[in-house]
């Protein structure tokens, strides 16, 4: 078995003394782990940081076996990560994003759209909103999409600034003004169509939007919470 693709770094640990096992999200073969011979030495551990692009090749006897990668770096944005703190964090977030799709199951829309967030991240104007995005994208990839495009209650297309936890549909500002108390906040900027840049609160009522369905229907069924990185990269941005 054999193939090349291109990937992002996830994540990499050491194997052996000299070894590293590289976690990669590829363009077609999903996120995808491989032995790196030599991935623990000074040449190789700059290409290993997560966050970078990749060529990657890879080969294995049978197809279940861990397999060898050779890589060879595309992108080295990583290093630009190092000293923001905001993008750091964002990276790691992302990284554990990703972490909940099945291995060895091809992604393409995630992988170009972790591709486009990564280029972006250290512009914090687009980080938060961008992140945002992302986790509503995988939100829809794991099979628990938010219909965002009508109101539950009337179909208006219109004024729509509810969630409801219940359904994961939006509400319209009049349909759900007598049960406001109990419904999440849509920040406009979610709208695919709407160019409005994101205030601080707006920003954190899209985390709390995502981070509630994440937490309901993706990590908790797994034991899992909303990690520290997350909550780290969200107070980094608010506070910029």
């Amino acid at each position: 078995m054999q193939w090349t693709d291109v990937g992002i770094v996830l994540g990499s640990r050491r194997h052996g003394e000299a070894n590293a096992i590289l976690e990669l999200m590829t363009r077609e073969h999903g996120r995808h782990l491989g032995l790196v011979r030599g991935g623990a030495g000074s040449r190789l551990q700059p290409v290993l940081q997560p966050g970078n692009r990749i060529s990657s090749s890879w080969r294995a006897r049978l197809d279940e076996h861990l397999g060898l990668y050779l890589v060879e770096a595309l992108d080295a944005r990583a290093a630009s990560f190092l000293e923001v703190p905001h993008a750091l964090y964002g990276m790691t977030h992302l990284a554990a994003l990703c972490r909940l799709l099945p291995e060895r199951d091809p992604h393409p829309q995630i992988h170009a759209a972790l591709d486009e967030v990564l280029d972006r991240l250290l512009d914090r104007r687009r980080a938060g909103p961008d992140v945002a995005r992302f986790e509503l994208r995988m939100l829809a990839e794991l099979g628990f999409g938010l219909d965002l495009s009508s109101c539950a209650a009337s179909g208006e297309r219109t004024d729509l600034i509810y969630v409801s936890p219940k359904s994961g549909r939006a509400v319209s500002r009049a349909a759900g003004e007598p049960w406001r108390d109990r419904l999440l906040p849509l920040p406009a900027f979610l709208d695919a169509g709407s160019c409005a840049a994101p205030s601080p609160q707006s920003l954190a009522d899209a985390f709390l939007l995502t981070g509630f369905f994440l937490s309901r229907h993706v990590l908790a069924p797994r034991g899992l919470s909303l990690g520290e990185a997350r909550a780290s990269f969200i107070s980094a941005l608010i506070r910029s």
